[in-house]
């Protein structure tokens, strides 16, 4: 038992000590060695004797040391962080996605930083250029607004990039890609299959790769079925519900309507439902609507929306093995293109007689 000072207290070096975690600094002192040895010790280097290696590493783990992620990116050029610039996290596609490059990023011992770009190209360059200057190890865009234009960047910081459904691809890229095209023409096949021969499109203006190869998709369905495409038939939102619910307003207005209409996305399809719904219109009697994208909602509209289901959630996990490959050197392939599948729901039906 240790003695009481004359105060009736224990001594100082009885009392219980502040909890602090050891630095190399302390450890080189208890071990009577200079700090860089027992960096080089703790590293395992073979500048370090065998004895001298031992005597350190049992002062350390008696001591509770433990080397720190900053610490260990400092010798080894890996800070084991990823950043991930999204469109927006509020986007359902964007959440799913981000779940599954979490995921994996876990499995395979990264952390991930999160940043919103809002979908607009110039603040995604300077998040790009933010995580590169933070040093992470890798990047990973989401429905890239820049795509190959990233490249001249990060080849200049020597940060690799993975881009998920880019929307400006490139030929160099490293990037997971649904197969937008094949995706579509199954859609329009199965419309064309229930009778369907007046089909209308509800496509994206903004002239992103996903809607070139989807309008793609459509166009070959109805040319191999030799359906005629009509120009009027052809109408363009944005992705949102808003902007497809006047489209389809414009489509129903036509002197001969369509009675089926592919949708560029599952948020597009939200907005057709509802204005064919306001015009007192039923789905599918009247009108058969698809989607694409199987968003958790789609199974809960009304009726539930037949659709393409992007396998999202995997797409991400892909996109994080993919750049933990680039980032430990080693060769991956430079696009993976996934194939959709299609979900047949209650929404598409056979056409009226």
């Amino acid at each position: 038992m240790d003695p009481l000072d004359q105060n009736g207290k224990p001594p100082v070096s009885a009392a219980r000590k502040p909890h602090r975690q050891p630095s190399i600094k302390d450890i080189a002192r208890l071990a009577h060695v200079s700090h860089p040895t027992v960096s080089r010790a703790l590293q395992n280097s073979p500048l370090v004797s065998p004895r001298t290696a031992e005597k350190i590493r049992q002062i350390a783990r008696e001591e509770g040391y433990r080397p720190s992620a900053v610490a260990r990116g400092l010798v080894t050029r890996h800070t084991r962080t990823i950043g991930l610039a999204a469109t927006t996290i509020a986007d359902p596609f964007t959440s799913e996605v981000a779940s599954g490059i979490e995921q994996a990023a876990r499995d395979l011992g990264y952390s991930v930083y999160f940043a919103d770009s809002g979908a607009d190209p110039e603040r995604e360059k300077k998040v790009v250029q933010a995580f590169a200057e933070q040093r992470v190890d890798g990047i990973i865009v989401t429905s890239s607004r820049v795509g190959a234009l990233h490249l001249p960047l990060l080849a200049e910081m020597m940060v690799p990039v993975v881009l998920v459904n880019d929307q400006h691809p490139g030929v160099v890229a490293h990037a997971v890609l649904i197969d937008n095209e094949s995706g579509m023409r199954s859609l329009a096949e199965h419309l064309i299959s229930l009778g369907h021969r007046r089909i209308a499109y509800i496509g994206d203006r903004f002239g992103y790769q996903s809607d070139t190869e989807r309008f793609a998709g459509y166009n070959h369905a109805l040319d191999a079925a030799a359906i005629p495409l009509r120009d009027e038939y052809v109408v363009r939102g944005d992705g949102k519900p808003e902007a497809a619910l006047r489209a389809m307003d414009a489509l129903l207005a036509l002197a001969d309507p369509p009675t089926a209409v592919c949708c560029y996305n599952d948020m597009s399809a939200l907005g057709a439902l509802r204005a064919i719904h306001a015009k007192g219109l039923r789905v599918p009697e009247d009108i058969s609507v698809t989607g694409f994208d199987d968003l958790f909602l789609s199974a809960y509209t009304e009726p539930p929306l037949t659709t393409m289901r992007q396998p999202m959630r995997r797409m991400g996990q892909f996109a994080m093995e993919i750049l933990s490959k680039l980032i430990n050197g080693d060769e991956s392939v430079p696009q993976m293109r996934i194939q959709a599948e299609r979900i047949v729901r209650a929404s598409t039906g056979p056409v009226r007689a």
